[in-house]
C-alpha cells in the first residue's frame, strides 16, 4: 500500500444545475484506477471516510459523493428525486473524473451503480460493488428503513436524543461514547433542534416506492462485468434467500459476508468491509 493518501472537497454540477458535492482521495502515486463511492438513503458521503482512506492509500483514486437531496449537495428544486436522475448525477461526476470506475453503492446507492452501468456501458463503470442491496430486497426491511427516517423527519431536541434513536434502529451496533460524529449527518437549525441533513421530499415523494425492480434486476442480470455483493448477516434487507436468487440470476456475482453487521454494513463492520472491497478490487487490478 501507499504511506499517505490526501483529499480535498470536490464539486459538480448536475444536468439540471444541482450542486453535488463530494471528497475525492488521491494516492501518494500514479493512480492505478478509480472508485466512486455512494451512499444509501439518509445517508452522506461521511459514511465511506475510513474505506476512501484505505482504497486511496491501496493506490486508487477515489470519490465519495453526496447524492443530491443529501450532505452538503443541493437539493432537487422540485422536489422530485428518482433512481434514474441520481444515475445521470453519478455519469456526471465520472465523465468529469473520468472512467471507467469501480462504483461501490450502498443500498439505493447500489441500485443507482446498477442504472449507470446498464445504461451507460463499461466505459462508465467498470466493476460494482453492491453494499447489502439486490433488486429483488426485501420489502419488509425496506419498510423498516423509511419508518426510521420518518420517525425523525420532526427533529431532535439534542445530539443524545438522536444517538438514542440511532441506538434502537440499530441495537447490533456498539454505541459510540461520543456524539460528535452525529454532526456530520445532523444539522441545528435556528428553532434548536437538530434535523438530519437531507431533504425530507426524498421519503414525501415517495422515491423509494417508485424504485424499478423488474428493469433493475434484468439490467443486473446482464451486466458483463466484475460484481461483488457485500452482504450482513444480519440483514433484514438482503436475507439468505433474497441473496441466494439473486445469485442464480447473476451467476458471476461474488459474496462477501460481515458476520456482525446488518444492512448498514460499511458502518457495522467497517474493518471487515474495507477488507472485503480491498480484496476485490486488488483482484480487479491483478
Amino acid at each position: 500500500m501507499s504511506a499517505t493518501a490526501t483529499s480535498e472537497t470536490v464539486q459538480f454540477t448536475a444536468p439540471d444545475g444541482v450542486r453535488l458535492c463530494g471528497t475525492r482521495w488521491e494516492p501518494s502515486g500514479p493512480a492505478w484506477g478509480t472508485a466512486v463511492m455512494l451512499h444509501g438513503g439518509g445517508q452522506t458521503r461521511w459514511s465511506w471516510k475510513a474505506t476512501g482512506e484505505l482504497l486511496a492509500a491501496a493506490g486508487m483514486r477515489v470519490v465519495t459523493l453526496d447524492c443530491r437531496g443529501h450532505g452538503d449537495s443541493g437539493w432537487s428544486p422540485d422536489g422530485f428525486y428518482s433512481i434514474e436522475m441520481f444515475a445521470d448525477d453519478v455519469h456526471t461526476v465520472i465523465t468529469e473524473i473520468g472512467g471507467p470506475v469501480t462504483l461501490i453503492g450502498a443500498s439505493v446507492g447500489g441500485l443507482t451503480g446498477i442504472t449507470v452501468a446498464d445504461r451507460f456501458g463499461p466505459e462508465a463503470v467498470s466493476a460494482l460493488v453492491l453494499v447489502d442491496v439486490v433488486p429483488r430486497y426485501d420489502r419488509a426491511g425496506s419498510a423498516r428503513i423509511r419508518h426510521f427516517m420518518r420517525s425523525g423527519m420532526e427533529g431532535f431536541d439534542s445530539l443524545e436524543q438522536a444517538a438514542d434513536a440511532v441506538a434502537g434502529y440499530l441495537p447490533h451496533r456498539e454505541r459510540p461514547r461520543s456524539t460528535a460524529g452525529l454532526t456530520r449527518n445532523l444539522r441545528q437549525r435556528s428553532d434548536g433542534r437538530w434535523y438530519w441533513h437531507w431533504d425530507p421530499r426524498v421519503i414525501d415523494q415517495k422515491t423509494l416506492d417508485r424504485i424499478p425492480t423488474d428493469y433493475l434486476d434484468d439490467a443486473a442480470a446482464g451486466l458483463d462485468i466484475p460484481i461483488m455483493v457485500v452482504r450482513g448477516k444480519l440483514s433484514d434487507v438482503v436475507p439468505e434467500d433474497v441473496l441466494k436468487a439473486f445469485c442464480e440470476r447473476v451467476p458471476h456475482a461474488r459474496v462477501a459476508e460481515l458476520r456482525d453487521a446488518g444492512h448498514t454494513a460499511a458502518g457495522d463492520d467497517n474493518d471487515a468491509f474495507t477488507a472485503a472491497v480491498v480484496d476485490f478490487v486488488g483482484d480487479l487490478r491483478d
